[in-house]
């Protein structure tokens, strides 16, 4: 199945699932609606890092490098993202753990990948 994970910033949240997916198997891609970073997250790039996921290359992209007839499915991770050029199939409402403590990053990281697993159902 192939999946693209959108946000808005594309640093934290959409980031994880990306490497998340694909350690599980998926094809993945994130992008964010208005990325405005040049790198992801530290505690996003540490979360995946304890997970044995190699974070090199990965970096924010915009939505508008994307196109929806590529991927099977477009999951929102919440934050009212709104794509005009694609319709978003799920939106898993996840709250942002920017600026926030890693801990917050490890919760978000094992509900992400707890809907990941419901995927594969």
């Amino acid at each position: 199945m192939r999946l693209l994970f959108v946000c808005v910033g594309n640093s934290c949240r959409s980031q994880m699932a990306e490497g998340l997916a694909r350690s599980m198997g998926y094809n993945a891609d994130s992008a964010g609606t208005d990325p405005n970073s040049a790198t992801i997250a530290p505690y996003a790039q540490e979360y995946l890092n304890s997970r044995g996921i190699n974070t090199d290359g990965m970096v924010p992209k915009s939505v508008d490098g994307f196109s929806a007839e590529n991927y099977d499915m477009i999951i929102s991770m919440g934050c009212g993202v709104n794509c005009p050029t694609m319709k978003i199939d799920e939106d898993w409402g996840l709250d942002d753990p920017f600026g926030k403590k890693y801990d917050v990053y490890k919760t978000t990281g094992e509900e992400i990948e707890r809907r990941l697993k419901l995927l594969e159902s």
